[in-house]
């Protein structure tokens, strides 16, 4: 399974940005999708999940401000962020949790900086 993240920018406090994540390879086998975020010198935050079923859950801190939703024809997770203030600065990741036979694994996009100005 290979991940890639589009979507990052530079945007002021209170503005929006949308974060794409598509996924190539077998992805009949990804259950769940989420998003992550890593900010300098902090550790990696899970951010929000989208299940195959549809079943969404968040982060307290993100919860009304952002959106997971997917589109299933593109194998695309989609992260509307709105509302961003600078303490969402950070590298954001998608992962795919992918499972076969019994066999799981975690899949990671390689990042797409979001820097949010006051």
């Amino acid at each position: 399974v290979q991940l890639v993240e589009s979507g990052g920018g530079s945007v002021q406090a209170g503005g929006s940005l949308r974060l794409s994540c598509a996924a190539s390879g077998m992805t009949s086998n990804i259950n769940a999708m989420a998003w992550h975020r890593q900010a300098p010198g902090k550790q990696r935050e899970w951010l929000a999940a989208i299940t195959s079923g549809g079943k969404i859950d968040y982060v307290d801190s993100v919860r009304g401000r952002f959106t997971i939703s997917r589109d299933n024809a593109k194998n695309t997770v989609f992260l509307q962020m709105d509302s961003l203030k600078p303490e969402d600065t950070a590298v954001y990741y998608c992962a795919a949790d992918w499972a076969d036979l019994g066999v799981g694994q975690t899949y990671w996009g390689q990042g797409t900086q979001v820097t949010v100005s006051s």
